[in-house]
This record gives C-alpha cells, sequence and structure tokens, in this order.
C-alpha cells in the first residue's frame, strides 16, 4: 500500500500496525498495547485531531515546540524550495550551504549579546552532548584538562542520551541504566514551595544558587569546567527562576572560573515572553543549547551558540572532532529561518508577554483560588506548572501511588485537552499564538479534568 493517508486503514490496524512495530520513548509499552495509540491525523493552529475525529487543545504545543502553531503554509513551502533547491548537503570538509549561513546570522542578532558563533545538530540531546564535548576540548586547549567535571541540578531535564541524561537530575531517567556517568555532579533545584511556613521563593532560590559555590568547593574549581541550567526548568515540573537567583549563580561562576551553560531547549523563541530565557533573566551565558521552538517543531533541527571566549580558544586548538551527518540540515535551516520570520512579523514574543502569559496566569490563578487539588501555581510565560495537594490549607501531598497527575490528565484528555503529568503536578505549554479565548476554553477543560480526578481521589 503505498497511501499513507489516515482513512486507507482503521484506527484499530493503525493500532495494531503500532504495536507490532514501533517502540515508543517514555512509555510502559505493555500497558500501551492494553489500551492502543491515540492514531493523531491533522493539525490547525492550536488543536489536534485524531483518527476518531476527536478535537484536542494541545496544552502542550507538541513536546514544548509548535510555538507558531500547526498547519502554518509558510513553513511547508519553505520545505518544499529548499528540497528542490538543494536537498541536502553536510557542513564538513570546507563547504557550507546558504540556510545554514543566513539562520546563523539571524540567530546571532537574537541571540543575548556575546552568542556569535552557532554548531548545528538535530536534538535538544545532540545540542547538550555537543557541549560537553566543546567545554571540555575548550578548557584542555587552554592547558586545564582537570576542568571537566559538569555540575547541573535535580529535576533538571537537558535530554536523554547518554551524557544529557547525566547532565540532567531526573531520577526516573537516570536509573535506566544506572547513570550519570562520572564527571557529573547535581546541586538542589530553587524550588520553595514543600520547605515550610516562612521560607520565601527568593531566600530558597538563594540557598540553591550558594549549593553550587559548596560543590564547587567540594570538587575543587581545577575540576570543574560548567554549570548547566534551563533558565526556567521545564520537563523537571516548571520551576521559574526566583528573583535574584541567577545573578547568584553568575557572580559564583565567575569567582570560580567555571563556565556558565544555557540550556534554552524549552525557553527559548519566546516560551518566556523574551525571545530567550536568558534575556528574561538577565544571564550572559558562555554557551547556549537551542533546539525546539527554532523550528516550532516542524523539522529537526538544534544549535549551540557560544561567545568568542569560548570560539577564539577552541578554534586555535585544531579541529573539532565532534558533529553529525545531520548538522546544519539545509531543509531545517530553511524552515527555522521561515519560522523565525513569522515570530518577528506577527510578533509573537510581544503577544506572549504582553498580553496572553498575563491573561494565562489571571486564569490559572483564578482557578486555583477555587479549586481543592491546587496547592501552587508556577511558571512564566507560556510554560506553568499546577500542583496538586490533598490538602493545599497544609501542603500535604498525595500518596504518590494515588497517581493524581496521571488522573487528572487522562480526565482532561476525555475533556479534549491535552496537558502533561510530571510528578504530581499538570504541566502547560500551549503554543505561543493562543488567543485570550482559546485560553478560556484551555481553563474550562482543565476545571472539568480536575473535577474528574478530584471525584476519583475522593
Amino acid at each position: 500500500m503505498s497511501t499513507l493517508s489516515a482513512s486507507s486503514r482503521t484506527t484499530s490496524e493503525w493500532q495494531q500496525l503500532d504495536h507490532a512495530h514501533q517502540v515508543h520513548p517514555f512509555t510502559d509499552q505493555k500497558a500501551l498495547h492494553g489500551r492502543g495509540v491515540r492514531v493523531i491525523t491533522g493539525a490547525q493552529g492550536v488543536y489536534i485531531w485524531d483518527s476518531e475525529g476527536n478535537r484536542f487543545l494541545d496544552g502542550m504545543a507538541g513536546l514544548w515546540c509548535v510555538n507558531v502553531g500547526y498547519g502554518r503554509k509558510e513553513l511547508t513551502q519553505a520545505v518544499q524550495r529548499q528540497m528542490e533547491e538543494l536537498p541536502y548537503y553536510n557542513n564538513f570538509f570546507q563547504t557550507a550551504n546558504v540556510s545554514q549561513i543566513e539562520l546563523a546570522r539571524m540567530l546571532a542578532e537574537l541571540t543575548p549579546n556575546g552568542l556569535r558563533h552557532f554548531i548545528y545538530s538535530s536534538s535538544g540531546s545532540e545540542a547538550n552532548d555537543t557541549v560537553v564535548r566543546l567545554v571540555r576540548h575548550y578548557w584542555a586547549t587552554l592547558g586545564k584538562p582537570t576542568k571537566r567535571v559538569f555540575i547541573g541540578r535535580t529535576l533538571a531535564y537537558h535530554g536523554s542520551t547518554l551524557a544529557a541524561v547525566s547532565l540532567g537530575g531526573m531520577p526516573n531517567m537516570r536509573g535506566m541504566d544506572r547513570v550519570p556517568l562520572p564527571e557529573f555532579e547535581h546541586i538542589i533545584h530553587p524550588h520553595a514551595y514543600w520547605q515550610g511556613e516562612g521560607v520565601t521563593k527568593e531566600s530558597y532560590g538563594l540557598k540553591a544558587a550558594r549549593a553550587l559555590e559548596e560543590k564547587i568547593l567540594e570538587l575543587g574549581a581545577d575540576n570543574v569546567a560548567a554549570f548547566i541550567g534551563e533558565p526556567a526548568q521545564g520537563a523537571g515540573g516548571v520551576f521559574e527562576a526566583p528573583a535574584g537567583y541567577w545573578a547568584e549563580i553568575q557572580r559564583i561562576c565567575k569567582k570560580h572560573d567555571v563556565l556558565l551553560v544555557a540550556d534554552e531547549v524549552i525557553c527559548g523563541f519566546g516560551r518566556t515572553g523574551q525571545w530567550f530565557g536568558s534575556h528574561t533573566y538577565d544571564i550572559a551565558p558562555d554557551l547556549m543549547s537551542m533546539a525546539k521552538g527554532l523550528s516550532s517543531g516542524y523539522l529537526p533541527i538544534s544549535a549551540v551558540a557560544m561567545t568568542d571566549r569560548i570560539f577564539d580558544v577552541i578554534a586555535g586548538g585544531g579541529p573539532i572532532a565532534h558533529g553529525y551527518t545531520y548538522s546544519g540540515h539545509p531543509t531545517a535551516c530553511a524552515v527555522a529561518i521561515a519560522n523565525l520570520n513569522i515570530m518577528k512579523r506577527e510578533r509573537i514574543v510581544d503577544h506572549v508577554r504582553e498580553t496572553a502569559s498575563p491573561y494565562f496566569f489571571q486564569k490559572l490563578q483564578e482557578l486555583a483560588q477555587r479549586h481543592p487539588l491546587i496547592g501552587e501555581v508556577r511558571g512564566v510565560g507560556l510554560m506553568a506548572a499546577v500542583q496538586l495537594v490533598r490538602d493545599k490549607q497544609k501542603r500535604i501531598p498525595f500518596d504518590a501511588k494515588q497517581e493524581p497527575a496521571i488522573k487528572c490528565r487522562e480526565a482532561c484528555l476525555s475533556e479534549g485537552l491535552i496537558v502533561r503529568a510530571v510528578g504530581e503536578a499538570v504541566v502547560l505549554s500551549p503554543p505561543l499564538i493562543i488567543t485570550r479565548d482559546e485560553i478560556d476554553e484551555l481553563i474550562g477543560k482543565l476545571s472539568a479534568g480536575l473535577d474528574q480526578a478530584a471525584a476519583q481521589l475522593g
């Protein structure tokens, strides 16, 4: 059968084929087969449709990535033009193509001051693996080969390749193959909610930041290469940085000659209400990884940005023995260029900061005030977490075996809303183009899902 039309088979037939041949990431394969996959067949704006004709408001923008929304013909046309002109060529062997060069120019204009050099890859995980190799190469070239240790944070997510998992601080991921690897360390993340009465976000943020200095002193600054952090932690549960946190982190890094890496894979390209989370939190990173919103998920592409300080050293240290077959894939670069042009022309970042985000959090806070399951709403821009608790006055969590967030996620699906369950929180990250009316719809469906979950939890 040559056609890929969803109507060429029944939903049951697609499900059976899926079970027979496809292994799904981050999924209990046995449980999945018991219920069958949801076969997605179409999308437009902030909505997706399945093979049964059900419509869902995509409260996760795919996986934090479909920033400009679905169905953008300008992006599919960019693919066609580039495919017809130059579908693929590598950037090894002293070659480049126009799309690679133009995208790098655009990124140099958009990224925080000083980030002027870019190396491409295809995913956030690959980008963060690239960071590890470049940073260690940088220090070795400077004659400091012992500076190899990376310090990350608990509940950080930096990807699912071996090095990226080691950078991250999510126990369920590290337990799969007994990582982290050697020379990866972690400190506490800045989330004050569970710390008890009288602990402010700001005071706990400073405590969390100063844990970095304690760790550097424990390990010895001559052994520490870099600190890596998402400006606002995403997949671990959406933890925005308290006031003063990033200033203290930067002070410590500078004092001990430790590089600062901003993982902007989720935060980048408007998610926080600025072009980058580094703009939102006034971070001046030495290196910065980016992906997801770079192409709004239409094609896989990522990049690592670096300052002159980093580039000048590694450029003088001999060949950079690193790269991928699809580094700077011309078609992916062409889509990224078209995506960034849409974002600039439609002032999407301004829309997030000035309109969507304030209304989004106003409505979430109103829901939190009236719903007994919500202990905390946190986040920034258009990324948020709704913390579910058994007793909101006393901040008593649910027993994890009760799976409150999973129950809420499934209930929201029945209402036509896609959310994510992370620990005991429901996470939201809708497309950046979402309107006030669509936010109202999202909140209404979330409220109904919470009511269903509350009834199940008793």
